[in-house]
């Protein structure tokens, strides 16, 4: 069976939940870039619709007190990377990283860590998810991601996704609804201290509704674009190449 047959088959079976779930919206707002066949596929396209149909009015995740914050917060994974550029900006405490905003937006743009920390922040306390079978929860700081691309004029009408590189190899994507989303931030601040260099300095992604390994680390790019296809094996992230579910909602 093709791809794209095991595309309308497994929308079908969607769609069959009832009509409802797609009135007034776009199909591929309920399909994972890249849909796997047979049931890890199946699986894949009903637990993200589902997932997208019960927060199409985009609610918040569950926030904490300070007295909830995990001390001290886990690092895991890099935690120093040995990217040359990396270590070359690390030892200049960061004032010459940038991090360009590219693709499909107005005006392309290359950001300070100023530039960055100069725009208005939200602060909130989270639980990250880790598909490990860990949890912790902490505070995080900095620009919603969807103020940080109007910097570069806003998403064009034709993008679909935003991908974000490392430093320390790691790509990840995520789409335009979950950019809009108000807790989806780039963050620069830990527990109300500058972030640690174990848990992603200077900027990392917080995407509070997804499993902790879409909350990629040591941020180097942003891209805005209409497909994902151009990227490792096409799938939306590092993660999603090998296996890893690329929508990973809790």
């Amino acid at each position: 069976m093709s791809r794209e047959i095991s595309r309308r088959a497994l929308l079908g079976g969607f769609t069959g939940l009832g009509s409802l779930l797609l009135t007034g919206c776009s199909r591929e707002m309920f399909l994972p870039p890249q849909v796997r066949g047979g049931l890890v596929g199946a699986a894949d396209v009903l637990t993200m619709g589902a997932n997208r149909f019960l927060q199409r009015d985009q609610p918040l995740a569950r926030e904490y007190q300070w007295s909830d914050i995990s001390h001290p917060f886990p690092t895991w994974a890099q935690t120093n990377p040995p990217d040359e550029e990396y270590q070359r900006l690390r030892r200049g405490n960061f004032a010459e990283w940038r991090l360009p905003i590219t693709g499909l937006v107005a005006r392309p743009v290359t950001l300070s860590l100023d530039d960055i920390k100069r725009l208005p922040a939200r602060t909130q306390i989270t639980a990250h998810v880790c598909e490990q079978g860990w949890s912790a929860i902490g505070e995080w700081t900095g620009p919603q991601l969807q103020r940080v691309l109007e910097e570069a004029g806003g998403a064009l009408p034709a993008a679909r996704y935003v991908v974000f590189t490392t430093y320390d190899g790691w790509y990840e994507s995520i789409d335009m609804f979950e950019v809009a989303h108000p807790q989806t931030i780039l963050a620069y601040r830990l527990n109300r201290e500058e972030l640690p260099m174990g848990n992603g300095a200077p900027l990392r992604l917080r995407v509070e509704r997804q499993c902790g390994y879409k909350n990629v680390k040591f941020l180097k790019t942003i891209e805005v674009v209409d497909s994902v296809a151009g990227y490792g094996r096409g799938a939306g992230g590092i993660s999603a190449d090998y296996g890893f579910h690329w929508f990973a909602g809790v």
